[in-house]
């Protein structure tokens, strides 16, 4: 398996999410969400970002309103709904229970490989 991949899917495991958190500051714009995703270490372009958001939209989680532009045309604002913003606090929950996991695990593992060690240096 590759690692490339497996980084790969956890990314888009946890794209909705982030876009929700970055929403969850107030309307933004598809190239804003792009910058400040990026600014975050998670590089997304707009081929994924933008059939994200219309399925967002269509589930009922998102909103969007159309702005005038000071340079070119109008753009759409994209924010959360109130059931929006109701299925982020799930979300919230079910990231802090796998981080949880995911830290018991790991300090788990650490210790075990740190007991084997000293038990083999005995």
């Amino acid at each position: 398996m590759n690692v490339d991949n497996a980084k790969s899917q956890m990314r888009k495991g946890m794209l909705e999410y982030c876009v929700l958190l970055l929403l969850r500051g107030g309307p933004s714009y598809a190239n804003d969400i792009i910058q400040r995703l990026k600014e975050a270490d998670l590089i997304v372009v707009e081929g994924t970002l933008y059939p994200l958001l219309t399925r967002l939209k269509k589930d009922g989680l998102l909103s969007y309103e159309w702005q005038e532009s000071l340079q070119g045309p109008p753009r759409k604002y994209y924010a959360l709904t109130e059931e929006g913003l109701n299925w982020l606090g799930g979300l919230n929950v079910a990231w802090n229970e796998l981080a949880n996991t995911v830290a018991l695990l790991k300090n788990n593992i650490s210790t075990e490989t740190q007991d084997n060690k000293n038990n083999e240096e005995k």
